[in-house]
């Protein structure tokens, strides 16, 4: 019996329904690894480091790609700790299952046609960390990028996710898996239909009617590159300032980004189908050497980046639009071979610790305050000092330049 000033445990199970399109509850994608290669797994105690710096930021919910490896369960293991050490220490997890198709990552000819042995084995593998950890993990995402063509090493037919999306949802429609667990699958905007008509499929709109939301990607910065028509400067914008221009650039670059979001929310509507679609994975790079660096489309470097965060942050909040942002912090491992490459460079926090400019507000604010990475403090990049961030940021290239060699 319940003592005269002892109240009921009225807690409600918070579930991704309540998580997904919430502004208090943040979202970010996360691996964690500080090395070159996966071979050496983020240890419990850095992720609970991890955990608490980006508690401090607001996010609240994870992505994470793969349960190949350990990290994912120790991810769960180390958040379930903290929540042990603190009861009101909330972090939840989008639980990613990759799938391939038969052949991918062999040297063979991949068979997009067939997919892997190996994708059973992944799915059970989430099934069994979604029931070991209910509190935690709040979506299963089927595959990444696991559809788009141009995953030309893995990428598998609508029909394969729409086998595995099925599945689950019958697990909890037997009690096997929660009921308010969500399941979905993250891909770009025209694997959901939001763009090329070579997408559109009966499966596709089979799959978009077993998945409980949609995830689905956009990526501007890329696009500066292969598709840079909204990028380069246009001839109205020639006589502003190089400053003007810049930000110019990233209003497009925003604007990019909607009609990608509506292209996919409007292919389901035609469909007659009337679901959340929330953003599984976007980003910027601050650093490249490659197609989007100073010799190419001039988009990467720390303000742009920077910008791009705080203004898609401020869009999909005011409309309660889920942005799994990619992504927290560097991982080397991705271009192991070019440290100046692009997908090292996505984190919003370097390997130093260094909160980088879409974060030097909340280094202002004090939030990071007696919190550390790998033992050191988190600090700005350029010790804050805007004069030298910006010393190296370039104008995106006019509509003029034909000549343009990205």
């Amino acid at each position: 019996m319940r003592g005269p000033n002892e109240k009921p445990n009225t807690m409600k199970q918070i579930t991704a329904k309540d998580i997904l399109g919430n502004p208090d509850y943040l979202a970010i994608s996360y691996g964690g690894y500080r090395h070159k290669t996966r071979d050496i797994q983020p240890t419990i105690t850095e992720l609970k480091d991890d955990m608490k710096i980006l508690s401090a930021m607001g996010i609240k919910v994870l992505r994470t790609y793969n349960v190949q490896l350990q990290q994912v369960p120790n991810l769960l293991k180390a958040i379930s700790e903290l929540k042990t050490e603190d009861a009101s220490f909330e972090m939840y997890v989008m639980l990613g299952a990759w799938i391939d198709c038969k052949n991918a990552w062999t040297g063979l000819e991949p068979d997009h046609e067939v997919e892997s042995e190996h994708n059973e084995g992944e799915i059970n593998r989430a099934i069994a960390l979604a029931k070991q950890y209910p509190d935690i993990v709040k979506i299963i995402a089927v595959g990444n990028e696991a559809m788009v063509h141009w995953a030309t090493s893995y990428f598998v037919r609508p029909n394969v996710i729409l086998k595995w999306v099925t599945y689950l949802q019958d697990l909890k429609k037997a009690g096997e898996l929660p009921k308010d667990l969500w399941i979905t699958s993250s891909d770009d905007f025209s694997s959901w239909g939001g763009g090329d008509t070579a997408y559109h499929s009966e499966d596709l709109d089979n799959l978009i009617r077993a998945v409980d939301y949609i995830s689905m990607h956009t990526y501007a910065m890329h696009n500066s590159h292969y598709n840079p028509d909204f990028w380069l400067v246009p001839r109205e914008d020639f006589k502003l300032s190089d400053a003007e221009k810049i930000e110019s650039a990233m209003q497009r670059a925003l604007l990019f980004s909607q009609q990608q979001f509506d292209g996919v929310a409007n292919y389901m509507r035609r469909l007659g189908i009337n679901k959340p679609v929330h953003i599984g994975e976007t980003g910027w790079a601050t650093m490249s050497n490659e197609h989007y660096g100073a010799n190419g489309s001039k988009a990467a470097d720390e303000y742009k980046s920077g910008r791009y965060y705080q203004l898609m942050r401020a869009w999909t909040n005011s409309e309660k639009i889920s942005c799994f942002y990619f992504e927290a912090f560097d991982e080397p491992w991705k271009d192991a071979t070019n440290a100046l490459g692009s997908e090292n460079h996505f984190g919003l926090i370097t390997l130093k610790g260094e909160a980088k400019y879409a974060l030097w507000d909340l280094v202002d604010k004090g939030v990071f305050k007696n919190l550390t990475r790998d033992g050191q403090p988190i600090t700005k990049t350029y010790n804050g000092n805007k004069e030298k961030l910006l010393s190296g940021v370039v104008v995106p290239p006019h509509r003029m330049e034909t000549a343009i060699n990205f």
